[in-house]
C-alpha cells in the first residue's frame, strides 16, 4: 500500500530539484534565441540526454508497452529501428546539415528552416499550423500514459491527474524556455533510466530468468485470444502470419510508423539546432544510444512478459487481466508485482517520461505559434509574450484531447502522430539538406500532397481511425473506401512514396532557386568542425 506523506515528500523534493533547473533555464533565457533553441550553446551530452527522454515517453513505456503485451517481441524491431534510425541515423547523418542550415538561415524551428530553405512563407507556415493542430493528439496520449500510472498508483480521479501533470507542464514550459526544458530533461532521463534498468531485471527474475521466462511465454501461444488468432497473432514469441490484418497492424503502423517518423519528429530535430558542433552530436550518439536502448528495450520485453506472470498468478493473459484496455497492463503489472519503494520510483520515472515528452511538444507548439504561424502571418507583438500563449493554448488543447480520447489509444495515437510528420516533412527535410536541386514549387508540392494523402489515408482507408471517424460511411455509405489490406495498411506506407515521387519530378520540371540562395543555404557543408567565424557569421 502506497504511502501517500512518504510519496508527497519524494514529489516535492523531486519538483523542487527540477524547478531549481528550470530556474537556472529561465536566468539564461534573455531573448527568442534563447527560449526557442537554448542559444545554440548546449553541450551534446545534455541535448544526447534530453532528445533520449524526449523521445521515449509514457507513451512508449506505458502505450507501446502494453502494446507489446498483446502483439509480443514482434515490436522488438521498433526498438532496433529507434536505436539505429533515431539516434545513429539522426545524429551521425542528419543532425549536423540541419543544424548548419538552420544557423546559415538564422532559423529557430524546423518549419522555419524549411520555409527559409525554400523561399516559401506558405511551408513555414502550414507546417506551423499541422503542428499546432495536430501536435495535441500526440500531446494528449502522453498526458494519458502519466495519468493511468498516477490514477492505478494512488487511486484517485483520472481526470485530477490529468489535470497535475497539465498544469506543471504549463508552468515549467512558459518559465524557463527550452534551457530549462533541456536542463530538467537531463535530470528526468537519469530517473528513467535507473526505473526501467530495475523493472527490467525485476521482470525476469519474476518470470524465473530469461530462458525460463521465454520459454513459458512460447508454450503460452495456445492462449492468445481467438480475436486476435484470427487476425493473424501466432503466439507472443513468433512473428504474426505474413500480410495477416495483425502483420500489417504491427509492421506498417507501429514498427515502420514510429521508426521511420522519429527522423521527421519537429520537437527531436528542435534539439539539433541547441548545440554549436558536429563534435558535440558525435559525443552525444553514445548516451543518447544507451539511454533509448533501455526505454525502449525494456518496454517491448516486459510487455510480452506480463503474460506470463498474470497467467501463472490470474489465469489469465496480459489483456484480459488489464480488463480489455492495453494502456492499463503496464501500471497492473507494477502494481501488482513491484514493492512499494519501487512503485515510489516508477511513479517518478513515469512522471519524467510525461513531463520531458510533454514539456518538449508544447515548447514546440509554442513556438510554431509565436513564429510560424503569427509572425509568418504578420502579427507584431513581442514575440516572448506570444510564445507563452501559445504554451497554454497547446496545454489546453492537450489535456482536451486526453479526455475525449477512447481507451487503448496511446500506441495508436503516437504512431498517427510520427507517421503524418514522415510522409508530410520527411522528403522535404531530407531534399532541403541533401539535394541542392529540389525547387520551391517540389517542396510545397511535397509537403501538401505528403499531409492530405496521409490524411486521406486516415479519413477513408484505414479501419482504425476512419470507422471513429464515420466521415467516408456518411458520404459513401461503407466504413472505408477500400477492402482488407488498404484498411490495416498504414497511410504512412503509400503517403509517404507519393510525397517524395511529387518532389523528385516536379523538381525537374520547375525552375531551381538562385544559386547565391543556395550557397548561402549550404555554407560550411562537408566541413568537419565549426569554425568561429562560421558561429558568429550565424
Amino acid at each position: 500500500m502506497v504511502n501517500l506523506g512518504i510519496l508527497a515528500v519524494i514529489l516535492v523534493v523531486y519538483i523542487g530539484i527540477v524547478s531549481y533547473l528550470t530556474y537556472l533555464g529561465s536566468q539564461q533565457t534573455k531573448n527568442v534565441e534563447d527560449y526557442a533553441v537554448a542559444g545554440r550553446r548546449m553541450s551534446g551530452w545534455i541535448m544526447a540526454l534530453s532528445y533520449a527522454s524526449t523521445f521515449i515517453s509514457t507513451s512508449a513505456i506505458v502505450g507501446f508497452g502494453g502494446a507489446a503485451g498483446v502483439f509480443g517481441f514482434t515490436l522488438l524491431w521498433l526498438a532496433l529501428l529507434n536505436s539505429f534510425v533515431g539516434i545513429f541515423i539522426a545524429f551521425v547523418f542528419m543532425g549536423d546539415p540541419i543544424r548548419r542550415m538552420a544557423n546559415n538561415l538564422g532559423s529557430h524551428t524546423l518549419a522555419a528552416m524549411l520555409g527559409e530553405r525554400y523561399q516559401s512563407k506558405f511551408i513555414t507556415w502550414f507546417i506551423g499550423l499541422m503542428i499546432f493542430l495536430l501536435m495535441p493528439a500526440y500531446s494528449g496520449v502522453v498526458l494519458v500514459g502519466g495519468a493511468r500510472f498516477m490514477q492505478e498508483a494512488l487511486q484517485i480521479n483520472y481526470q485530477l491527474a490529468l489535470v497535475v501533470l497539465a498544469v506543471i507542464v504549463a508552468l515549467y514550459v512558459s518559465w524557463g524556455g527550452l534551457k530549462g526544458v533541456m536542463y530538467a530533461d537531463a535530470f528526468m532521463c537519469g530517473m528513467m533510466l535507473l526505473g526501467m534498468v530495475l523493472l527490467l531485471f525485476k521482470t525476469y527474475s519474476i518470470v524465473g530468468g530469461v530462458l525460463a521466462g521465454h520459454q513459458a511465454l512460447t508454450n503460452m501461444a495456445n492462449l492468445v485470444p481467438e480475436n486476435l488468432a484470427k487476425g493473424g497473432h501466432l503466439g507472443w514469441t513468433a512473428m504474426p502470419k505474413w500480410g495477416s490484418p495483425i502483420w500489417w497492424t504491427v509492421i506498417s503502423t507501429i514498427v515502420m510508423g514510429v521508426g521511420i517518423g522519429v527522423l521527421a519528429q519537429p520537437q527531436l530535430t528542435l534539439r539539433f539546432l541547441t548545440v554549436p558542433s558536429r563534435q558535440a552530436l558525435n559525443r552525444a550518439v553514445l548516451a543518447g544510444g544507451i539511454s533509448l536502448f533501455f526505454f525502449t528495450g525494456t518496454a517491448f520485453m516486459v510487455g510480452p512478459l506480463t503474460n506470463v506472470y498474470f497467467f501463472q498468478t490470474t489465469g489469465k493473459v496480459a489483456i484480459a487481466a488489464a480488463g480489455g484496455n492495453i494502456d492499463l497492463i503496464i501500471p497492473t503489472f507494477i502494481n501488482s508485482v513491484m514493492p512499494t519503494a519501487y512503485i515510489y520510483l516508477f511513479m517518478i520515472t513515469l512522471l519524467s517520461a510525461a513531463l520531458t515528452t510533454v514539456l518538449g511538444l508544447i515548447h514546440v507548439q509554442s513556438v510554431a505559434f509565436s513564429q510560424d504561424l503569427l509572425a509568418t502571418w504578420g502579427v507584431k507583438s513581442n514575440p516572448m509574450i506570444l510564445a507563452k500563449v501559445g504554451v497554454y493554448v497547446g496545454t489546453l488543447g492537450a489535456v482536451v484531447m486526453a479526455f475525449i480520447l477512447p481507451p487503448s489509444i496511446i500506441a495508436r495515437a503516437t504512431a498517427f502522430w510520427f507517421g503524418i510528420c514522415a510522409a508530410g516533412i520527411l522528403p522535404t527535410l531530407l531534399g532541403a539538406v541533401f539535394w541542392r536541386r529540389v525547387t520551391k514549387a517540389a517542396a510545397v508540392a511535397s509537403v501538401a500532397s505528403g499531409y492530405g494523402v496521409s490524411i486521406f489515408g486516415f479519413v477513408f482507408l484505414h479501419a482504425s481511425e476512419a470507422v471513429p471517424f464515420g466521415i467516408s460511411k456518411l458520404l459513401f455509405g461503407k466504413p472505408t473506401l477500400l477492402p482488407f489490406p488498404w484498411t490495416h495498411v498504414d497511410p504512412l506506407f503509400y503517403s509517404i512514396l507519393v510525397s517524395t515521387a511529387v518532389l523528385i519530378i516536379v523538381s525537374f520540371l520547375t525552375k531551381p532557386l538562385p544559386e547565391e540562395h543556395l550557397a548561402k543555404c549550404f555554407r560550411g557543408f562537408g566541413k568537419r568542425g565549426t569554425p568561429a567565424a562560421e558561429q558568429v557569421s550565424a
